[in-house]
């Protein structure tokens, strides 16, 4: 393990942190892995939700990318770039923002999985004149929006849209109940059986669909066959974090994220560490609580990395963390002001919180990076 540079210590804590070599790195495996088997990635720019993170998943401003909300959207299309799917199924009030992107010769794709959305669509399209590119969602485990593969508005709906019609997206996020690879593989196999059959289905129907997009960070790292689907899509793998640990996607020197903070008192009758990151700073997201390790509110490392087994940040408040040490960890082996890095339970959630991120950049130098904000 190296030793932490010196810069570590100078920003006030909590704060964010990214090890940009870690980053690259992860990033690179999975777009290899992907292209490996057939398919190209369209990452999801959820996670560090950055114009500067954009610049390591993208490869040019005409790459495939994903968002979760229109203002980021409305961010990397200011930046230059120009294919974005927006990956929530859409609310009709927000169709005026999409056009407005696509009039600016932004290729902007919205989702939806009902016919009141697709009416939406069309009724918008037929009063303004607007051309709009949408992608059906298709349920392929149960977990939460979209439409069965081999139900029969899945033809209703494409055909009502007619040239606005683009292409299948589903998301398996049922996989993050697994731990197991054979069980991963399964899913990764389900997502994309999913998708075909729709594909299938509309092809006797008469209707081309373009595009097929699948995606999960697990089932992209234990799919075996990607060879007929258009595009996948992942977020989480640039970062990991413990949810991906406990299900066996990543261990924890792949997580490129932690929050450094400071011990700012003793509870010596209790044997606790206080904190100065609190849910404010770490998330409330208790994402491990229901699989094979609890980590409470994020696993303990010292600044340099080195994992503190057994420790983690156990409750918290606001702006309060609570480390309950074990005998192998006496108390003044972390001094008042000393500092520790936490990992995250949830790496999109932890840097929600955080409107900078400060990087640790391969050569060890200090960089930070601004959060893009809003929905």
């Amino acid at each position: 393990m190296k030793s932490a540079p010196d810069w570590i210590s100078q920003p006030d804590t909590p704060y964010l942190l990214i090890d940009e070599a870690q980053l690259k790195s992860n990033i690179s495996y999975l777009k290899q892995r992907v292209e490996s088997l057939g398919s190209h990635l369209r990452p999801h720019l959820k996670t560090l939700r950055t114009l500067e993170a954009a610049e390591y998943l993208l490869d040019n401003k005409n790459a495939p990318g994903t968002v979760s909300t229109l203002a980021e959207a409305e961010a990397y299309a200011k930046a230059g770039y120009t294919d974005l799917l927006y990956a929530v199924g859409i609310a009709p009030a927000k169709l005026r923002r999409v056009a407005a992107l696509r009039q600016q010769g932004i290729n902007l794709h919205v989702l939806l999985d009902n016919m009141t959305q697709a009416e939406a669509v069309i009724d918008f399209a037929a009063e303004f004149g607007q051309d709009f590119s949408v992608f059906i969602e298709i349920d392929s485990d149960d977990h939460r929006g979209g439409i069965k593969p081999q139900a029969p508005q899945l033809i209703t709906i494409a055909k009502a849209l007619g040239s606005h019609f683009t292409g299948l997206m589903t998301h398996a996020g049922g996989s993050y109940i697994c731990n197991t690879e054979q069980g991963l593989k399964n899913f990764a196999k389900q997502e994309c059986d999913a998708v075909r059959m729709a594909r299938d289905k509309l092809k006797t129907a008469g209707i081309r669909c373009a595009i097929t997009s699948v995606g999960s960070t697990p089932t992209a790292h234990f799919g075996e066959d990607f060879s007929d689907i258009s595009e996948v899509r992942a977020g989480v793998y640039t970062t990991f974090d413990l949810v991906m640990k406990n299900i066996g996607v990543c261990d924890f020197s792949d997580i490129a994220m932690s929050v450094v903070t400071t011990v700012i008192g003793h509870n010596k009758e209790k044997n606790w560490l206080l904190t100065d990151s609190g849910w404010m700073a770490l998330s409330r997201d208790r994402g491990t609580a229901g699989q094979r390790q609890d980590f409470g509110y994020g696993q303990v490392c010292r600044t340099d990395g080195s994992v503190l087994s057994d420790l983690c940040v156990n409750s918290t408040s606001q702006e309060h963390g609570v480390i309950e040490l074990n005998d192998a960890y006496p108390l003044e082996d972390f001094p008042v002001g000393d500092q520790l890095r936490i990992l995250p339970n949830h790496a999109c959630a932890t840097a929600a919180m955080h409107p900078v991120y400060h990087l640790l950049m391969s050569d060890g130098s200090h960089n930070t990076w601004q959060r893009i904000t809003g929905w």
